[in-house]
Parts: structure tokens; sequence; C-alpha cells
């Protein structure tokens, strides 16, 4: 009964008319950003988190969580009708949707989008509100030694999901545990990494990062990009399949839902990784494989679940851990620092309003998303025609005023554009910039609960494997990095003898 009154009193608190309001206007730029090719959910957010400064920590988190999930909503529709994903999650959509528009049924297409969008996104809540409590309370037995491993675990399969080289996701994972180490050691008192700089004290601020690494490289790198966009013109009355598109649809849907809550628990999954194997089991399974990718509705019902049934998922050992699964995570985990509640095993007990607030926001959240998608499918048709040449100086001014009112410093600003400039530079050199942010927002936790777990058995490193969990937690990461090791030399191997032999 419990976990009833806590929904309760979680709906109690997001129907305050201030928390709806902000769940609205989440899940409204939500599906805004998701329509606009090349900004992002991550973008949005960390567009939108300096005007979240002044609001108390439960609008503002609410807000912030309507981003992301109506960014998954919002990304089927440009896939759909201009085969331009607006976000990463949804380029597997543009397999089959496009090509379901291409032949005049863009309205089934969209319409299985938002249906499957909600089933998955509501089952993904309901299995969060039963599944958070229960592995907090588990948490609570946690040691340092535990958290240390787990961190690490989850960094490591990080590392090892990244979609390009192995090798270069464990540079940038070490380079952001870099970065989390500038500014004054907690313990010791003493400056490190600051070259001498005041401004450095304090360590580099997440936000001005973030927005650098997402905002200003993709501006820089769309600005690269002369797509023409040809929307379809397609009427949008028959929004419902047919029965033979139903039924065909049905397996997809409860497929993808638990695909995508699983992979968004596991550190380092998520909506992109959840989208792709999506796909790849509906080929699997389906008795007509070698018609994927002219228009088959699976195609889109599939991925479109997993995505939003991962968003879910995602906030599982945020919430009841205190660790962010994905870089999407990593943010929720700043914004929340940044509004003076620290993530951990204790946050449903101390902020029980907060917890259960924005869990039942994603309830009323996927509601509003299946009113609004459908209806304003003509408005986002119009904002699809708007030139991005025209839209990234507005993009590139929130960036700057976001960076700027942290402190009110210019310091901030140059932060952030050399970061944009770097992440340029990442983006050129096939370097994902999600292990460096991940790495370098659990760094400082890192680095505390394995200073105290040195201090727990008089500096002796035994205790990492003294302890069952710890062990267990470290034997797996070992096992993922010597496996992708020996598969990568192998390939690599096998690849310089065809050359040389060529």
């Amino acid at each position: 009964m419990d976990i009833f009154n806590n929904i309760l009193y979680g709906f109690q608190v997001v129907l305050e008319p201030v928390n709806l309001g902000f769940c609205f206007v989440g899940v409204f730029f939500g599906t805004l950003v998701g329509v606009l090719p090349g900004l992002g959910p991550a973008a949005a957010i960390v567009l939108l988190l300096p005007a979240t400064f002044k609001l108390s920590p439960i609008p503002a988190i609410i807000m912030l969580a309507g981003i992301y999930y109506g960014g998954m909503y919002g990304g089927s529709t440009t896939s759909i009708l201009v085969n331009i994903p607006g976000e990463a999650a949804s380029v597997v959509t543009c397999l089959d949707g496009y090509e379901m528009a291409r032949k005049g049924r863009a309205g089934a297409a969209l319409g299985i989008s938002a249906i499957g969008s909600f089933f998955a996104g509501t089952i993904s809540i309901i299995i969060l509100s039963i599944a958070a409590p229960a592995l907090a309370t588990i948490a609570l037995k946690f040691g340092p030694p535990e958290f240390f491993s787990l961190i690490l675990m989850g960094l490591i399969i990080l590392t090892y999901m990244a979609r390009g080289s192995l090798i270069k996701a464990l540079i940038m994972a070490l380079l952001g545990l870099f970065l989390s180490q500038i500014g004054m050691d907690t313990v010791s008192g003493r400056y490190r990494f600051t070259l001498g700089m005041l401004r450095l004290s304090d360590g580099i601020d997440i936000v001005p990062m973030v927005m650098g690494l997402f905002g200003i490289a993709e501006i820089l790198s769309n600005l690269e990009k002369d797509a023409k966009r040809e929307v379809i013109k397609t009427k949008f009355k028959e929004l419902f399949p047919n029965l033979d598109e139903w039924r065909r649809s049905v397996g997809a849907i409860v497929r993808g839902t638990f695909v995508g809550f699983i992979l968004g628990v596991i550190p380092g999954g998520g909506a992109i990784i959840s989208s792709f194997i999506s796909y790849g089991v509906e080929k699997r399974v389906s008795k007509h494989p070698e018609k994927f990718g002219t228009g088959m509705i699976e195609g889109v019902a599939g991925p479109e679940s997993a995505n939003n049934a991962a968003t879910g998922g995602c906030f599982v050992p945020l919430l009841s851990l205190g660790i962010p699964a994905n870089v999407m995570m990593a943010l929720f985990y700043a914004a929340l620092l940044i509004h003076g509640i620290q993530p951990s095993p204790f946050l449903i007990s101390q902020r029980p309003d907060l917890f259960w607030g924005v869990i039942c926001s994603m309830y009323i959240g996927n509601i509003m998303l299946l009113i609004l998608n459908l209806p304003l499918i003509p408005l986002w048709v119009q904002i699809l025609k708007v030139p991005y040449k025209t839209l990234f100086p507005l993009i590139f001014l929130f960036c700057v005023i976001g960076s700027y009112t942290i402190n009110n410093s210019v310091f901030e600003v140059f932060v952030m554009i050399f970061f944009g400039i770097l992440g340029y530079l990442f983006k050129k050199l096939g370097y994902e910039p999600a292990p460096l942010v991940m790495a370098f927002v659990m760094g400082t936790m890192m680095e505390k609960a394995f200073r105290r777990s040195l201090s727990m058995s008089d500096g002796s490193f035994l205790i990492f494997l003294n302890r069952p969990i710890s062990a267990v937690c470290i034997g797996f990461a070992l096992l993922l990095l010597v496996t992708s090791f020996i598969f990568y030399y192998k390939y690599y191997g096998k690849k310089r003898e065809s050359l040389i032999d060529g």
C-alpha cells in the first residue's frame, strides 16, 4: 500500500499549478527540440538549465525531465517527414518511417510512433516507481568501496558501449577524470592543476563545459552541412494505423518497451543503443526481414517505444543510487547539485516530494505529449522549413547568456567557447564527449569513495577485493576491458595482415 500512497502524494505535488505549468513547458520545448534537427535534448537541457536557477528544485527538475522525454517524442516527426533525425535516438526511425511517408502512410507512422511512445513511457514509469525505492533500500548497505567499484564499473561499461573506438572512449574518460581534479583538494586544501588562475580554484563548472561540448560544437558542426530539407506533404487525417498495421505493431511496442527499459538502467545504455537493438530484434523476429528499410511499421514502433522506455530506465540508478547511467543523467546529476540536492540512496527518504513529484510528472507529461504531438504536426512542419543558419545565432546567444549568468563572469563564457572548439575537434576526430562528461561528473564522488575506502583499510587496496559486491564489480569491469582489448587487437591484427597481403 505504501507505493500507492506515495504515488498519490506525488500527484498532489505535481498537480500544484506551478509544477503542472513547468511540466507543460518542459514537454512542449522538449518536443520542439526533438523536431529541430541538430539540437537534441542534451543541448536543450544545458541551454535552459540557467533559467531554472531562480526556481525551486521540484519545478526545475520536472521541467528538465519533460524536455528529456519530450525530445524523444519529437525526434520521430523529423525522421518520418524529412528523413533527418531530430536527435540521435531517432536515426533508426528514418529507415522505415520516411519510406512509409513516401508511400502516403506518414499519418500511420506518426500515429504508431506517438502511441508506442506513450505506452512505453507509461510502462517504464510504472517499473521505475517500483524498482527505484527497492534498489535504494539495497543501496543503503553500500559503503565507500562498493560505490567506488560501482562507479568504476559504470565508466568501463560506458566506454565499452561507446559507438566509436574503445581506445578513444577510454582517452575521453581519463580526460574527464583529470578535469574533475582541477581546483582545491578537499582533503589537503592544496590547489591542483589551476595554472595559477584563481578562477579555477573551485574547479571547472559543468554548465559552460557541456554548453560548449554539446551546444557550440553542434552549431559549428551543423554549419558545415548544407542539408536541403524536403518535407513530405501528406494529409494527416488517417493518424491511426489500419488493422494489419496494428497487429504487426503490438508485439514490436511491447518488445521495444522492455528492451529500452533494461538498456536504460545499464550504465552506458540509454535511448540511442536501445533503439538500434530494438530495430535489430524486430528484424530478427520478423518473417520478412528483407523488407525492413522499405516501410515496415515494426521498424518504427519498436525503436520509438524503446527510446522512450529508456528514458524511464535511465532514472533508476540516478534516483536510487545517485549514479548517472549516461551523459543525459549526468546533466540531471549536475542540475540536482546546482539546486542543493545530493543524489544518493537517501534521496527518497530525505526529499520524497522531489522523488515522487518527478516520477508522477512523467505520467502527466506522457499524456500531455500524446495530446500535443498529433494536433501540432502542421506547426512542426512549418518550423522544419526554417533554415538552420537562421536558428544558430539564437542558439549561440542562449549559450552565452546561460554561461555568463552562472557567476556573472565573462570567464565562464570563455570556458564555454574553449570547450565548444574542443568539442568540435572531438567530433571531427571521432571522439565522443559522453565518456568525458560522465567521468567529469563522477570523478569527485569516485575520488572521495576511493580515499574513504583507503582510510577504512589503513591504506590497503585489498578492501576492494575483500568485500563481495566491490569484488564482483571490479571483476566484471576487468573482464570487459580484457575481452574488448582482445577483440580490438584481433580485428586490427587481421586488418593489418590483409593490408600487407594486399
